[in-house]
Protein backbone atom coordinates (compact mmCIF):
# COMPACT_ATOMS: atom_id res chain seq x y z
CA UNK A 1 0.00 0.00 0.00
CA UNK A 2 2.87 2.17 0.34
CA UNK A 3 3.98 1.26 -2.75
CA UNK A 4 0.65 1.99 -4.32
CA UNK A 5 0.07 5.93 -2.32
CA UNK A 6 3.62 6.57 -3.80
CA UNK A 7 2.36 5.41 -7.35
CA UNK A 8 -0.85 7.21 -7.15
CA UNK A 9 0.90 10.46 -6.09
CA UNK A 10 3.36 10.74 -8.85
CA UNK A 11 0.65 9.44 -11.61
CA UNK A 12 -1.64 12.45 -10.65
CA UNK A 13 1.74 14.96 -9.81
CA UNK A 14 2.95 13.82 -13.49
CA UNK A 15 0.40 13.73 -16.23
CA UNK A 16 -0.02 17.23 -16.21
CA UNK A 17 3.44 16.89 -18.16
CA UNK A 18 1.97 14.06 -20.41
CA UNK A 19 -1.14 16.26 -20.76
CA UNK A 20 -0.15 20.27 -21.89
CA UNK A 21 1.61 18.42 -24.76
CA UNK A 22 -1.95 18.31 -25.91
CA UNK A 23 -3.30 20.95 -24.31
CA UNK A 24 -1.48 23.75 -26.07
CA UNK A 25 -1.80 24.66 -29.46
CA UNK A 26 1.43 24.51 -30.97
CA UNK A 27 3.21 26.36 -34.10
CA UNK A 28 5.56 24.87 -36.50
CA UNK A 29 8.00 26.90 -37.68
CA UNK A 30 9.54 27.26 -41.62
CA UNK A 31 11.86 27.95 -43.15
CA UNK A 32 11.93 32.24 -43.23
CA UNK A 33 10.72 32.05 -39.74
CA UNK A 34 13.14 34.09 -37.30
CA UNK A 35 12.25 31.02 -34.94
CA UNK A 36 12.81 28.70 -37.72
CA UNK A 37 15.55 25.60 -36.41
CA UNK A 38 17.42 23.93 -39.03
CA UNK A 39 18.79 21.64 -36.70
CA UNK A 40 15.20 20.35 -36.16
CA UNK A 41 13.97 16.76 -36.56
CA UNK A 42 11.32 16.02 -39.03
CA UNK A 43 7.68 16.13 -38.09
CA UNK A 44 5.81 13.22 -40.05
CA UNK A 45 2.87 14.57 -38.43
CA UNK A 46 2.86 18.30 -39.42
CA UNK A 47 1.59 19.60 -42.85
CA UNK A 48 2.73 22.50 -44.36
CA UNK A 49 0.87 25.84 -45.56
CA UNK A 50 3.09 26.87 -48.22
CA UNK A 51 1.02 30.51 -48.18
CA UNK A 52 2.54 31.65 -44.67
CA UNK A 53 5.27 31.10 -43.00
CA UNK A 54 3.98 29.14 -40.31
CA UNK A 55 2.76 25.94 -40.42
CA UNK A 56 -0.08 25.00 -37.73
CA UNK A 57 0.28 20.78 -36.84
CA UNK A 58 -3.25 19.39 -37.22
CA UNK A 59 -5.43 17.02 -34.78
CA UNK A 60 -7.99 15.03 -35.47
CA UNK A 61 -9.51 16.23 -32.50
CA UNK A 62 -11.37 19.67 -32.56
CA UNK A 63 -8.91 22.15 -31.00
CA UNK A 64 -11.30 24.27 -28.96
CA UNK A 65 -10.24 23.26 -25.67
CA UNK A 66 -6.41 24.23 -26.46
CA UNK A 67 -4.45 27.08 -24.70
CA UNK A 68 -2.26 29.69 -26.10
CA UNK A 69 0.85 29.17 -23.47
CA UNK A 70 4.27 30.22 -23.93
CA UNK A 71 7.32 28.03 -23.21
CA UNK A 72 7.70 30.14 -19.88
CA UNK A 73 4.40 29.39 -18.67
CA UNK A 74 4.09 26.24 -19.38
CA UNK A 75 7.22 25.90 -17.34
CA UNK A 76 5.55 27.79 -14.54
CA UNK A 77 2.70 25.81 -14.72
CA UNK A 78 5.01 22.49 -14.80
CA UNK A 79 6.73 23.80 -11.40
CA UNK A 80 3.44 24.99 -9.67
CA UNK A 81 3.27 22.46 -8.24
CA UNK A 82 6.19 21.96 -6.01
CA UNK A 83 5.22 25.80 -4.84
CA UNK A 84 2.84 24.13 -2.34
CA UNK A 85 5.06 20.41 -1.92
CA UNK A 86 8.20 22.16 -0.34
CA UNK A 87 6.13 24.23 2.42
CA UNK A 88 4.26 21.28 3.98
CA UNK A 89 6.78 18.73 4.35
CA UNK A 90 8.45 19.55 7.77
CA UNK A 91 4.66 20.11 9.15
CA UNK A 92 3.71 16.76 7.87
CA UNK A 93 6.90 15.10 9.15
CA UNK A 94 5.97 16.96 12.38
CA UNK A 95 2.53 15.74 12.76
CA UNK A 96 3.60 11.88 11.47
CA UNK A 97 5.86 11.35 14.42
CA UNK A 98 3.58 13.03 16.75
CA UNK A 99 0.16 11.25 15.20
CA UNK A 100 1.51 8.74 13.35
CA UNK A 101 1.68 8.70 9.41
CA UNK A 102 -1.52 7.04 8.57
CA UNK A 103 -3.97 9.42 8.53
CA UNK A 104 -1.51 12.28 7.49
CA UNK A 105 -0.85 10.34 4.29
CA UNK A 106 -4.28 9.50 3.46
CA UNK A 107 -5.86 12.80 3.76
CA UNK A 108 -3.23 14.66 1.82
CA UNK A 109 -3.22 12.19 -0.62
CA UNK A 110 -6.92 12.34 -0.41
CA UNK A 111 -6.95 16.19 -1.37
CA UNK A 112 -4.64 15.77 -3.92
CA UNK A 113 -7.05 13.17 -5.82
CA UNK A 114 -10.02 15.86 -5.68
CA UNK A 115 -8.38 18.25 -7.13
CA UNK A 116 -6.67 15.93 -9.79
CA UNK A 117 -10.33 15.20 -10.82
CA UNK A 118 -11.63 18.69 -11.03
CA UNK A 119 -8.71 19.86 -13.07
CA UNK A 120 -10.13 20.16 -16.24
CA UNK A 121 -13.24 21.71 -14.99
CA UNK A 122 -11.31 24.29 -13.43
CA UNK A 123 -8.57 24.91 -15.74
CA UNK A 124 -11.52 25.91 -18.77
CA UNK A 125 -12.76 27.98 -16.46
CA UNK A 126 -9.61 29.88 -15.19
CA UNK A 127 -7.16 29.00 -17.57
CA UNK A 128 -3.64 29.19 -16.88
CA UNK A 129 -4.28 30.92 -13.50
CA UNK A 130 -6.60 28.92 -11.90
CA UNK A 131 -4.60 25.98 -12.94
CA UNK A 132 -1.43 27.41 -11.14
CA UNK A 133 -3.90 27.59 -8.07
CA UNK A 134 -5.00 24.03 -8.37
CA UNK A 135 -1.51 22.69 -8.71
CA UNK A 136 -0.47 24.90 -5.59
CA UNK A 137 -2.65 23.09 -3.59
CA UNK A 138 -1.99 19.99 -4.64
CA UNK A 139 1.42 19.83 -3.82
CA UNK A 140 0.22 21.35 -0.05
CA UNK A 141 -1.52 17.46 -0.39
CA UNK A 142 1.24 15.58 -1.34
CA UNK A 143 4.32 17.61 0.66
CA UNK A 144 3.74 14.90 3.83
CA UNK A 145 3.79 12.20 1.20
CA UNK A 146 7.35 10.96 1.74
CA UNK A 147 8.01 12.34 5.66
CA UNK A 148 4.65 10.43 6.32
CA UNK A 149 6.03 7.50 4.88
CA UNK A 150 9.17 6.95 6.10
CA UNK A 151 8.22 7.38 9.83
CA UNK A 152 5.93 4.49 9.06
CA UNK A 153 8.65 2.87 7.25
CA UNK A 154 11.16 3.63 10.65
CA UNK A 155 8.60 1.70 12.82
CA UNK A 156 8.08 -1.14 10.43
CA UNK A 157 11.50 -1.70 8.40
CA UNK A 158 14.37 -3.69 10.41
CA UNK A 159 18.15 -2.50 9.57
CA UNK A 160 18.78 -4.94 7.08
CA UNK A 161 15.90 -4.84 5.50
CA UNK A 162 15.80 -0.85 5.10
CA UNK A 163 17.25 -1.17 1.54
CA UNK A 164 15.03 -3.58 0.30
CA UNK A 165 11.73 -2.08 1.92
CA UNK A 166 12.74 1.40 0.57
CA UNK A 167 13.29 0.24 -2.73
CA UNK A 168 9.84 -1.51 -2.90
CA UNK A 169 7.80 1.28 -1.61
CA UNK A 170 10.28 4.05 -3.06
CA UNK A 171 9.85 2.10 -6.28
CA UNK A 172 5.79 2.94 -6.87
CA UNK A 173 7.49 6.39 -7.96
CA UNK A 174 8.27 4.31 -10.90
CA UNK A 175 4.96 2.81 -11.04
CA UNK A 176 3.12 5.56 -11.03
CA UNK A 177 5.84 7.63 -13.83
CA UNK A 178 5.18 4.49 -15.97
CA UNK A 179 1.68 4.30 -15.29
CA UNK A 180 1.36 8.34 -15.81
CA UNK A 181 3.37 8.37 -19.20
CA UNK A 182 1.66 5.44 -20.84
CA UNK A 183 -1.95 5.21 -19.96
CA UNK A 184 -2.09 9.13 -20.55
CA UNK A 185 -0.57 8.99 -24.00
CA UNK A 186 -3.27 5.61 -24.60
CA UNK A 187 -6.38 8.03 -23.11
CA UNK A 188 -5.43 10.99 -25.20
CA UNK A 189 -4.68 9.17 -28.53
CA UNK A 190 -8.05 7.94 -28.62
CA UNK A 191 -9.84 10.65 -26.31
CA UNK A 192 -9.38 13.84 -24.85
CA UNK A 193 -6.92 15.12 -22.45
CA UNK A 194 -9.38 15.99 -19.39
CA UNK A 195 -9.82 12.15 -19.17
CA UNK A 196 -6.20 12.39 -17.87
CA UNK A 197 -7.39 13.74 -14.93
CA UNK A 198 -10.47 11.55 -13.99
CA UNK A 199 -8.60 8.70 -14.25
CA UNK A 200 -5.45 9.47 -11.91
CA UNK A 201 -7.92 11.22 -10.16
CA UNK A 202 -10.41 8.37 -9.48
CA UNK A 203 -7.45 5.94 -8.81
CA UNK A 204 -6.46 8.18 -5.87
CA UNK A 205 -9.95 7.90 -4.29
CA UNK A 206 -10.34 4.32 -4.85
CA UNK A 207 -6.28 3.92 -2.85
CA UNK A 208 -7.80 6.17 0.06
CA UNK A 209 -10.56 3.67 0.63
CA UNK A 210 -8.49 0.83 0.59
CA UNK A 211 -5.55 2.86 2.97
CA UNK A 212 -8.16 3.65 5.76
CA UNK A 213 -9.43 -0.38 5.56
CA UNK A 214 -5.87 -1.76 5.49
CA UNK A 215 -3.08 0.17 7.09
CA UNK A 216 -1.88 1.58 10.20
CA UNK A 217 1.25 3.80 11.92
CA UNK A 218 2.37 1.31 13.36
CA UNK A 219 3.04 -2.89 13.98
CA UNK A 220 1.67 -2.45 17.60
CA UNK A 221 -1.48 -0.64 16.22
CA UNK A 222 -2.12 -3.24 13.49
CA UNK A 223 -4.95 -5.46 14.55
CA UNK A 224 -4.26 -7.86 11.53
CA UNK A 225 -0.77 -9.20 12.00
CA UNK A 226 0.41 -12.20 13.76
CA UNK A 227 1.85 -11.95 17.27
CA UNK A 228 4.82 -13.96 15.97
CA UNK A 229 5.45 -10.79 13.79
CA UNK A 230 4.57 -8.19 15.91
CA UNK A 231 7.46 -9.64 18.68
CA UNK A 232 10.01 -9.78 15.97
CA UNK A 233 9.03 -6.12 14.74
CA UNK A 234 9.49 -5.11 18.34
CA UNK A 235 12.85 -6.80 18.95
CA UNK A 236 14.31 -5.42 15.75
CA UNK A 237 13.15 -2.15 15.17
CA UNK A 238 14.92 0.50 17.46
CA UNK A 239 12.14 3.68 17.08
CA UNK A 240 9.31 1.02 17.98
CA UNK A 241 10.51 1.29 21.82
CA UNK A 242 10.60 4.68 22.04
CA UNK A 243 6.89 4.63 20.49
CA UNK A 244 5.76 2.38 22.64
CA UNK A 245 7.38 3.87 25.66
CA UNK A 246 6.46 7.39 24.35
CA UNK A 247 9.70 8.93 25.65
CA UNK A 248 9.92 10.56 22.53
CA UNK A 249 11.85 14.22 23.02
CA UNK A 250 10.86 17.13 20.90
CA UNK A 251 12.68 17.47 17.41
CA UNK A 252 16.46 18.94 18.03
CA UNK A 253 16.23 22.21 16.03
CA UNK A 254 19.20 23.38 17.53
CA UNK A 255 21.28 20.57 16.83
CA UNK A 256 19.64 19.26 13.63
CA UNK A 257 19.95 22.92 11.76
CA UNK A 258 23.64 22.33 12.61
CA UNK A 259 24.20 18.75 11.50
CA UNK A 260 26.71 18.22 8.49
CA UNK A 261 25.99 15.35 7.58
CA UNK A 262 22.11 16.46 7.21
CA UNK A 263 22.88 19.44 4.94
CA UNK A 264 25.43 16.72 2.90
CA UNK A 265 22.21 15.15 2.84
CA UNK A 266 19.89 17.84 1.31
CA UNK A 267 22.70 18.98 -1.09
CA UNK A 268 22.34 15.28 -1.98
CA UNK A 269 18.46 15.74 -2.51
CA UNK A 270 18.75 18.81 -4.61
CA UNK A 271 20.84 17.27 -7.11
CA UNK A 272 18.72 14.08 -7.22
CA UNK A 273 15.60 15.92 -7.53
CA UNK A 274 16.47 18.68 -10.27
CA UNK A 275 17.96 14.79 -12.24
CA UNK A 276 14.69 13.37 -11.69
CA UNK A 277 12.43 16.41 -12.07
CA UNK A 278 13.88 17.16 -15.39
CA UNK A 279 13.07 13.59 -16.77
CA UNK A 280 9.98 13.61 -15.25
CA UNK A 281 8.63 17.03 -16.10
CA UNK A 282 10.25 17.85 -19.72
CA UNK A 283 11.38 14.19 -21.18
CA UNK A 284 7.50 14.12 -22.76
CA UNK A 285 8.34 17.73 -23.88
CA UNK A 286 11.56 16.67 -25.58
CA UNK A 287 10.14 13.81 -26.84
CA UNK A 288 6.91 15.67 -28.38
CA UNK A 289 8.60 19.27 -29.67
CA UNK A 290 12.31 17.82 -30.32
CA UNK A 291 12.23 14.21 -31.11
CA UNK A 292 8.37 14.76 -32.91
CA UNK A 293 6.95 11.78 -31.46
CA UNK A 294 3.42 11.81 -31.51
CA UNK A 295 1.19 11.60 -28.09
CA UNK A 296 0.90 7.52 -27.80
CA UNK A 297 4.68 7.20 -28.85
CA UNK A 298 5.76 10.05 -26.47
CA UNK A 299 3.35 8.21 -23.49
CA UNK A 300 4.90 4.70 -24.13
CA UNK A 301 8.34 5.51 -24.66
CA UNK A 302 8.59 8.45 -21.67
CA UNK A 303 7.27 5.50 -19.58
CA UNK A 304 9.56 3.25 -21.08
CA UNK A 305 13.21 4.29 -18.46
CA UNK A 306 11.06 3.84 -15.62
CA UNK A 307 10.37 0.68 -16.42
CA UNK A 308 13.81 -0.16 -16.31
CA UNK A 309 14.52 2.59 -13.63
CA UNK A 310 11.93 0.31 -11.14
CA UNK A 311 13.72 -2.87 -12.06
CA UNK A 312 17.11 -1.32 -11.40
CA UNK A 313 15.88 -0.29 -7.81
CA UNK A 314 15.08 -3.74 -6.75
CA UNK A 315 18.24 -5.16 -8.40
CA UNK A 316 20.15 -2.66 -6.27
CA UNK A 317 18.69 -2.62 -2.96
CA UNK A 318 18.67 -6.67 -2.96
CA UNK A 319 22.61 -5.76 -3.83
CA UNK A 320 23.25 -3.45 -1.77
CA UNK A 321 21.58 -5.71 1.36
CA UNK A 322 23.41 -8.75 0.80
CA UNK A 323 26.41 -6.62 0.59
CA UNK A 324 25.94 -5.34 4.03
CA UNK A 325 25.17 -8.31 5.26
CA UNK A 326 28.13 -10.52 3.99
CA UNK A 327 30.54 -7.35 5.28
CA UNK A 328 31.43 -6.35 1.98
CA UNK A 329 30.76 -2.74 2.71
CA UNK A 330 29.74 -0.61 5.62
CA UNK A 331 26.34 1.26 5.15
CA UNK A 332 28.09 4.55 4.75
CA UNK A 333 29.75 3.24 1.84
CA UNK A 334 26.67 1.63 0.19
CA UNK A 335 25.04 4.95 0.63
CA UNK A 336 27.95 6.75 -0.96
CA UNK A 337 28.97 3.86 -3.73
CA UNK A 338 25.34 3.73 -4.69
CA UNK A 339 24.53 7.70 -4.70
CA UNK A 340 27.47 8.43 -7.27
CA UNK A 341 26.29 5.77 -9.32
CA UNK A 342 22.77 7.39 -9.36
CA UNK A 343 23.92 11.08 -9.97
CA UNK A 344 26.98 10.97 -12.49
CA UNK A 345 25.76 7.94 -14.72
CA UNK A 346 22.19 9.94 -15.56
CA UNK A 347 23.75 13.09 -16.16
CA UNK A 348 26.35 11.67 -18.70
CA UNK A 349 23.76 9.44 -20.08
CA UNK A 350 21.52 12.69 -20.43
CA UNK A 351 24.09 14.49 -22.64
CA UNK A 352 24.85 11.58 -24.39
CA UNK A 353 21.00 11.72 -26.05
CA UNK A 354 21.27 15.17 -26.56
CA UNK A 355 24.45 14.80 -28.75
CA UNK A 356 22.19 11.77 -30.57
CA UNK A 357 20.34 14.30 -32.58
CA UNK A 358 17.26 13.03 -34.32
CA UNK A 359 18.33 9.72 -33.90
CA UNK A 360 15.42 8.26 -32.21
CA UNK A 361 16.31 4.83 -30.89
CA UNK A 362 19.70 5.90 -29.50
CA UNK A 363 18.35 8.89 -28.02
CA UNK A 364 15.81 6.37 -26.16
CA UNK A 365 18.36 4.64 -25.41
CA UNK A 366 20.25 6.82 -23.52
CA UNK A 367 17.13 8.14 -21.41
CA UNK A 368 16.83 4.41 -20.58
CA UNK A 369 20.19 4.19 -19.44
CA UNK A 370 20.17 6.99 -17.28
CA UNK A 371 17.04 6.26 -15.36
CA UNK A 372 17.95 2.78 -15.07
CA UNK A 373 20.96 4.01 -13.45
CA UNK A 374 19.37 6.16 -11.27
CA UNK A 375 17.34 3.68 -9.88
CA UNK A 376 20.56 3.46 -7.42
CA UNK A 377 19.38 6.32 -5.24
CA UNK A 378 17.42 4.53 -3.05
CA UNK A 379 19.82 2.36 -2.11
CA UNK A 380 21.53 5.49 -1.64
CA UNK A 381 20.43 8.94 -0.63
CA UNK A 382 17.12 8.25 -0.29
CA UNK A 383 16.94 6.10 2.87
CA UNK A 384 19.95 7.93 4.62
CA UNK A 385 17.58 9.01 6.81
CA UNK A 386 17.16 5.65 8.50
CA UNK A 387 20.16 5.46 9.26
CA UNK A 388 21.75 8.81 10.93
CA UNK A 389 18.44 9.74 12.19
CA UNK A 390 15.56 6.49 13.31
CA UNK A 391 13.76 8.07 15.76
CA UNK A 392 13.21 11.45 13.76
CA UNK A 393 13.12 10.07 10.31
CA UNK A 394 9.59 12.04 9.66
CA UNK A 395 11.01 15.39 10.21
CA UNK A 396 14.53 14.83 8.98
CA UNK A 397 12.62 13.47 5.42
CA UNK A 398 10.60 16.30 5.64
CA UNK A 399 14.00 18.68 5.30
CA UNK A 400 15.77 16.61 2.66
CA UNK A 401 12.64 16.30 0.55
CA UNK A 402 11.14 19.76 0.94
CA UNK A 403 14.67 22.16 0.76
CA UNK A 404 15.29 19.47 -2.37
CA UNK A 405 12.22 20.04 -4.13
CA UNK A 406 12.69 23.28 -4.76
CA UNK A 407 14.30 21.83 -7.59
CA UNK A 408 11.24 21.36 -9.19
CA UNK A 409 9.75 24.93 -8.95
CA UNK A 410 13.34 26.12 -10.38
CA UNK A 411 13.79 23.38 -13.06
CA UNK A 412 11.02 23.35 -15.36
CA UNK A 413 10.96 27.26 -14.97
CA UNK A 414 14.21 27.20 -16.24
CA UNK A 415 14.53 24.92 -18.70
CA UNK A 416 11.21 26.90 -20.34
CA UNK A 417 13.88 29.53 -20.82
CA UNK A 418 16.49 28.04 -21.57
CA UNK A 419 14.44 26.89 -24.65
CA UNK A 420 12.30 29.34 -25.99
CA UNK A 421 11.93 27.81 -28.81
CA UNK A 422 12.42 24.46 -27.85
CA UNK A 423 14.97 23.51 -30.24
CA UNK A 424 17.96 20.71 -29.87
CA UNK A 425 20.67 23.26 -28.95
CA UNK A 426 18.68 24.52 -26.48
CA UNK A 427 17.59 21.50 -24.68
CA UNK A 428 21.49 20.61 -24.83
CA UNK A 429 22.56 23.21 -22.42
CA UNK A 430 19.90 22.42 -19.98
CA UNK A 431 21.15 19.41 -19.86
CA UNK A 432 24.67 20.50 -19.35
CA UNK A 433 23.26 22.56 -16.64
CA UNK A 434 21.54 19.36 -14.86
CA UNK A 435 25.04 17.31 -15.02
CA UNK A 436 26.67 20.08 -13.29
CA UNK A 437 24.53 20.34 -10.81
CA UNK A 438 24.34 16.39 -10.52
CA UNK A 439 28.15 16.00 -10.02
CA UNK A 440 28.50 19.20 -7.68
CA UNK A 441 26.05 17.81 -5.56
CA UNK A 442 27.45 14.14 -5.15
CA UNK A 443 30.74 15.18 -4.36
CA UNK A 444 29.74 17.45 -1.22
CA UNK A 445 27.68 14.77 -0.48
CA UNK A 446 30.99 12.07 -0.38
CA UNK A 447 32.85 14.25 1.63
CA UNK A 448 30.04 14.84 4.24
CA UNK A 449 27.84 12.01 4.40
CA UNK A 450 27.26 9.32 7.72
CA UNK A 451 25.62 6.40 7.94
CA UNK A 452 25.17 5.89 11.42
CA UNK A 453 22.53 6.81 14.32
CA UNK A 454 24.13 10.50 15.33
CA UNK A 455 24.14 11.74 18.18
CA UNK A 456 21.39 14.00 18.78
CA UNK A 457 19.19 11.34 17.28
CA UNK A 458 19.27 9.73 21.17
CA UNK A 459 21.18 12.14 23.45
CA UNK A 460 20.78 9.74 26.26
CA UNK A 461 22.50 7.16 24.34
CA UNK A 462 25.62 9.14 22.72
CA UNK A 463 25.70 11.85 25.29
CA UNK A 464 26.47 15.00 23.71
CA UNK A 465 30.28 15.25 21.71
CA UNK A 466 33.06 17.49 23.20
CA UNK A 467 32.87 20.35 20.84
CA UNK A 468 29.10 21.10 21.40
CA UNK A 469 28.56 24.91 22.91
CA UNK A 470 25.07 25.55 22.08
CA UNK A 471 23.40 24.68 25.06
CA UNK A 472 21.31 21.21 26.39
CA UNK A 473 18.50 19.73 24.00
CA UNK A 474 14.96 20.46 24.82
CA UNK A 475 13.60 17.33 26.20
CA UNK A 476 10.05 16.24 27.69
CA UNK A 477 9.26 17.81 31.11
CA UNK A 478 8.26 14.87 32.58
CA UNK A 479 11.54 12.97 32.43
CA UNK A 480 13.79 15.71 32.12
CA UNK A 481 15.84 15.11 35.38
CA UNK A 482 16.03 11.68 34.27
CA UNK A 483 17.66 12.50 31.42
CA UNK A 484 20.12 15.26 32.30
CA UNK A 485 21.39 12.51 34.29
CA UNK A 486 21.88 10.09 31.74
CA UNK A 487 24.58 12.94 30.07
CA UNK A 488 28.09 12.77 30.95
CA UNK A 489 28.47 15.39 34.00
CA UNK A 490 31.34 17.12 32.26
CA UNK A 491 29.13 17.89 29.19
CA UNK A 492 26.55 19.31 30.95
CA UNK A 493 29.22 21.43 33.22
CA UNK A 494 29.75 22.92 29.55
CA UNK A 495 26.50 23.58 28.49
CA UNK A 496 25.51 25.52 32.02
CA UNK A 497 29.04 27.66 31.22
Amino acid sequence: MGLFAIANAYTMRVCLSMAITQMVRKDVAVEGDPHYDPNACPDPHAVSNTTTYRTVEIYARSDTDLFEWSEATQGLLLSSFYYGYVLTHIPGGMLSEKFGGKWVLGLGLLSTAICTFITPVVTKWGGATALFALRVIEGFGEGPTMPALMCILSRWAPKAERARMGAIVFGGAQIGNIAGSYFSGLIMHDGRWDDVFYCFGGFGLAWFILWTILCYSTPNDHPYISDKEKAFLNENVDSLAMTRKQNLDPVPWKALLRSVPLWSLIIAGIGHDWGYFTMVTDLPKYMTDVLKFNVKSTGLLSALPYVFMWVAAFFFGLLCDFCVKRGYHSILSARKIYTTIAATGPGLCIIAASYSGCNTTLAVFWFIAAMTLMGAYYSGMKINALDITPNYAGTTTAMVNGIAAISGIISPYLIGLLTPQSTLKQWRIAFWVCLAILVITNIIYLIWAKGEQLWWDDVKKHGYPDDWKHGLLPVKKETEDNEKGDVNEENVKKQKI
